[in-house]
């Protein structure tokens, strides 16, 4: 601010979503359904997509119950052609959070083929198609819009029994940066959002194995996993013009595990 400027520095306003459509992939449960919730409150519409209905069905309850907007589509962003078909039909957009992902942890020398090609369809390639499409659609509208790509932590570190969904995030990371470049000269930002271990349907399994979860624990700086409202506040962070000067970035929300 210029010296003897004294204008008030007002910026809640720019969390707010009012009047903007956001979509939000791997809605139903998890990640996905905390972050549309979020974007929700913040005034947006949010269009949640998933592959299956009923889940889909439960979230949107609970942001129409808090005051809020939704409507679902029912797709399987891994069916390229059909998703990108689908983001045609719902029209342009001013957000995505492109969440749709999976793991499944095995040692390097177990891993076949099939769960190579299951892991990265989903996690890089449908990423990828689902984003281009989105964009298609706002650049023709005219939008200045956001992408957040949901990531991790292991997009910027390695970990035993992870080298698909490691190697897959990293490509996240980079895909992300190139986005970024690609985008900016139409006003589109691009960012990840990074998570350590949040208790979800998807990790629940592995804490029930008291070593992995002490081990994972002394990992974190903090000593706690993430929260759901934990990652949910990054992404609205991100989504909202409240970042308005970030695009390429990765936001940590990994409680300091690499940090170290």
């Amino acid at each position: 601010m210029p010296e003897g400027d004294d204008r008030p520095i007002r910026v809640a306003h720019r969390f707010r979503l009012d009047g903007k459509r956001v979509l939000v992939t791997g809605a139903g449960k998890g990640l996905g359904a905390a972050c549309a919730e979020a974007i929700a409150e913040a005034g947006a519409h949010v269009v949640l997509l998933s592959r299956s209905a009923d889940p889909l069905e439960h979230v949107k309850a609970k942001i129409e119950a808090a005051g809020g907007t939704a409507e679902t589509v029912v797709q399987d962003v891994t069916d390229i052609a059909g998703t990108q078909a689908t983001i045609e039909r719902i029209g342009p957009v001013d957000g995505l959070v492109n969440n749709a992902g999976s793991n499944q942890p095995q040692p390097f020398t177990d891993v076949s083929m099939e769960t190579y090609d299951r892991l990265f369809g989903v996690n890089v390639r449908a990423c990828f198609f689902v984003a281009q499409a989105v964009v298609k659609g706002m650049i023709a509208a005219g939008i200045r819009g956001t992408i957040v790509n949901m990531s991790s932590q292991m997009g910027h570190v390695g970990a035993p029994n992870r080298t698909v969904y490691c190697a897959g995030k990293h490509a996240v990371e980079g895909l992300t940066k190139a986005m970024a470049w690609d985008l900016g000269s139409d006003g589109i930002r691009v960012n990840t959002v990074c998570p350590t271990f949040v208790e979800t349907p998807l990790t629940r399994p592995f804490f029930e194995d008291e070593g992995f979860r002490t081990d994972t624990l002394s990992r974190i700086a903090l000593g706690e996993l993430g929260q759901l409202e934990d990652v949910a506040a990054a992404t609205l962070y991100l989504i909202s013009p409240a970042s308005g000067s970030v695009t390429g970035s990765a936001v940590m929300v990994d409680g300091g595990w690499t940090a170290r």
